[in-house]
């Protein structure tokens, strides 16, 4: 066994790697998580999907992949110049709507929504508004996080947050969780 993924890329992978290049953004999820929430996504049928932190759509597009026809996805950014890529690589998808918005702000508007898959790759969600995202997860819902392993981008200090989300998320009664040094070093939990 190796990790290739010989299965095929989502249709707009590519161009949207090389717009995201082109961008300078360097923070996108590698894609071996891409294809994990492809998998993920792919076990939740009719279901409603929430990503926070939408970044140029590279893993926007390996979540639609995985998603079915009767599934949503709302994708909330701040930054409006990433969106446009994603917007114009995925915004013909009606399952999918692009937000554009500052994360806190969002958070708390819609913390009375549910989900049933909760990617969070930025601070709202993962070391900011944590409890009240984790509130927004139906049972049996999906929580996952990546970069929980040391990134060369992360700012001085960095890491104590990190172990301490770890932490936090272990101490919980109400999540099963398991912990993946894989990748950027990924956490998953459900929702009991």
């Amino acid at each position: 066994m190796n990790q290739d993924i010989r299965q095929p890329l989502p249709a707009a992978y590519l161009s949207i790697d090389e717009a995201t290049k082109a961008s300078g953004f360097t923070m996108a999820s590698d894609i071996y998580t891409c294809s994990l929430l492809k998998t993920l996504a792919a076990s939740k049928p009719g279901s409603k999907f929430l990503e926070l932190g939408t970044g140029s759509g590279l893993s926007t597009s390996w979540i639609l992949d995985g998603m079915d026809a009767h599934s949503t996805l709302v994708s909330i950014d701040n930054d409006a110049g990433l969106l446009e890529i994603a917007q114009n690589h995925l915004g013909g998808d009606p399952r999918l709507s692009l937000v554009h918005t500052d994360g806190e702000d969002w958070v708390k508007a819609h913390s009375d929504e549910k989900y049933d898959y909760i990617f969070a790759d930025t601070w709202h969600g993962k070391y900011l508004l944590l409890d009240e995202v984790l509130n927004m997860l139906n049972p049996g819902a999906f929580y996952i996080i990546d970069d929980m392993l040391p990134q060369p981008n992360w700012p001085e200090g960095h890491d104590q947050k990190a172990i301490n989300l770890v932490e936090y998320l272990d101490s919980r009664a109400d999540l099963a969780l398991t912990k993946q040094i894989w990748a950027t070093g990924i956490i998953l939990a459900v929702r009991l």
